[in-house]
C-alpha cells in the first residue's frame, strides 16, 4: 500500500508539471498566427505569458497583427499586445456563460504600472446573436473586436482564442518621442549615486550605444551603496570601476518575464568570456534574485520596459567574485605561536581530560540555497534514522519520491 501511495504522489506531480504552457509552441503549427508569434518572442512577451499559472491569449492573425504593427516601434506593440494577454481563463463556452452578459478582465498591460484606472483592462461583452465583443474597458470604449474561434485550450492553465481585430486602449498608440534618457530615468527612480558614477566613469555612454540596440540595467538604490560591508569604491583602479559599473548590465532585452525563466547564467556588459563576470538568477513565486558568487541582490522594482531597453533597480550592488573573491576568509583565530595547535597524533582526546583547542571562526554561508538546514549538534547513527525524515526539506523530499518512484513505474509495467 505504501508504494501505492508513494506511485499516487508522484504521478500527481508529474502531473503539476505538465501544466506548464509554452505559447511559441502552441502557436507555431499555424501560420496564420506566424506574425503574433514574433512579435510575442520580440517583446519577451512570451515569457510573462509562460511564467503564468493561468492565462488566455487573444490572438490575431497575420492580417489583424500587421494593421497593429505597421508604423509603431517596439515598446508600442509591446504595450498594445500586452492588452491582449488577460490574466484569467476563458474558452468559447465560459465566453457564452457571463454572468450578466458583461465582465471586465485584468490584463498584462495593467501589471506594468503605466495603466491608470482601467486602461489596463477589457471589456467582454456577450452579444446578441451568439457574439462575443471585445473592447478597453475605459468607459465609452467601442466593442471593436469579436471572438472568431478557439485556437487551444488546456484548462485551467491557457487558452488560445482568436479575435477579429486589435483591441486599441486610448493613447496606448502614442510613440515616445526622443531617445531614452538613461541616468534621468536612474535620478528620478532613487538611483542617483549609481547615475554619477556611470557619469564621472565613461560607462553612461557605453549604455546608451548599447540601449539603441539592446540593454537591461541593474541599477542599485542609493541605499544600496550606504549599507554595512559595500566594500570602498574609491580603492578600485578605474578599470575595475568600469567594470564593476558595466557588470550591472545585460547586452539583452531581459524583462522581469523573461527574467523569472533563465536558467542558464546570463552574460554582462563586464563579460569577458569563459563564464566571467556572469550572473546567475534565482527565482521564488514572483520574486527574482541576481546571485554573483559573493552575495546577492533583489530585483525590486521596474524603472522602465520599453524594448529594447528595461531598467530595474536591485536591493544591493552586485559584485562580481572576479573583482572581490568568494566568501571572505575567516579573521585568524587568537591561538598563534603562544597557543599550541592539538597534537596531531591525538585523533580523539577524550573530552574530560584533553585541553580545548582554539579553531577559527567558521566562514558564514555565502550562497546557501535559501532553507538549507544548519549542521546540529552530534548524534548517533540510531538517532539521525529516526529522525531523517523529519529533516528532509520539502524539495529534497519531491526530488527522493521522483527517484524512487521512477523505479515503482518500472517495476510496475514491468510485473
Amino acid at each position: 500500500m505504501g508504494a501505492m501511495h508513494l506511485l499516487l504522489l508522484t504521478l500527481s506531480l508529474l502531473s503539476l508539471s505538465t501544466n506548464a504552457h509554452n505559447i511559441t509552441e502552441i502557436l507555431s503549427p499555424f501560420p496564420e498566427y506566424k506574425l503574433f508569434n514574433s512579435y510575442l518572442s520580440q517583446t519577451k512577451l512570451d515569457g510573462e505569458i509562460n511564467s503564468r499559472e493561468t492565462v488566455t491569449v487573444l490572438a490575431l492573425n497575420n492580417a489583424a497583427m500587421s494593421s497593429l504593427a505597421a508604423k509603431h516601434p517596439l515598446s508600442v506593440i509591446k504595450n498594445a499586445l500586452s492588452l491582449h494577454v488577460l490574466l484569467d481563463y476563458y474558452d468559447g463556452a465560459k465566453l457564452h456563460q457571463i454572468s450578466d452578459g458583461t465582465t471586465t478582465s485584468t490584463t498584462l498591460y495593467q501589471t506594468t504600472g503605466n495603466a491608470p484606472g482601467n486602461l489596463g483592462s477589457v471589456n467582454i461583452t456577450d452579444l446578441k446573436g451568439g457574439k462575443v465583443g471585445f473592447g478597453s474597458a475605459v468607459p465609452g470604449s467601442p466593442l471593436d473586436s469579436s471572438y472568431t474561434k478557439e485556437v487551444k485550450k488546456m484548462p485551467y492553465s491557457i487558452s488560445v482564442i482568436e479575435i477579429s481585430n486589435p483591441i486599441i486602449a486610448p493613447g496606448i498608440l502614442t510613440a515616445p518621442v526622443g531617445s531614452a534618457n538613461i541616468t534621468a530615468m536612474l535620478d528620478k527612480a532613487g538611483c542617483k549615486t549609481f547615475a554619477a558614477l556611470l557619469g564621472s566613469t565613461g560607462v553612461e555612454k557605453v549604455f546608451e550605444t548599447a540601449a539603441a540596440k539592446a540593454l537591461t540595467v541593474f541599477a542599485p538604490s542609493d541605499e544600496a551603496f550606504k549599507a554595512a560591508g559595500v566594500p570602498d569604491l574609491s580603492k578600485l583602479t578605474n578599470a575595475e570601476l568600469v567594470a564593476l559599473l558595466q557588470y550591472h548590465a545585460l547586452p539583452s532585452y531581459s524583462p522581469f518575464g523573461s527574467l523569472k525563466t533563465t536558467k542558464d547564467p546570463i552574460s554582462t556588459l563586464a563579460t569577458n568570456g569563459a563564464g566571467k563576470f556572469d550572473l546567475t538568477v534565482a527565482t521564488s513565486g514572483d520574486e527574482v534574485t541576481l546571485k554573483t558568487g559573493v552575495g546577492s541582490s533583489r530585483v525590486a522594482s521596474t524603472v522602465t520596459d520599453a524594448p529594447p531597453l528595461c531598467i530595474f533597480t536591485v536591493d544591493s550592488l552586485l559584485l562580481p567574485e572576479e573583482l572581490f573573491g568568494k566568501a571572505p576568509s575567516p579573521a585568524p583565530g587568537p591561538a598563534t605561536a603562544t597557543s599550541p595547535a592539538p597534537a596531531v597524533s591525538t585523533p580523539t582526546p577524550s573530552p574530560a581530560t584533553a585541553p580545548s583547542p582554539v579553531f577559527s571562526p567558521p566562514a558564514p554561508p555565502m550562497e546557501s540555497p535559501e532553507g538549507s538546514p544548519s549542521e546540529g549538534p552530534s548524534q548517533s547513527e540510531e538517532s539521525k534514522s529516526d529522525k531523517a525524515g523529519a529533516d528532509v526539506n520539502t524539495p529534497a523530499l519531491c526530488k527522493a519520491l521522483l527517484t524512487v518512484s521512477a523505479s515503482v513505474v518500472v517495476s510496475f509495467f514491468l510485473a
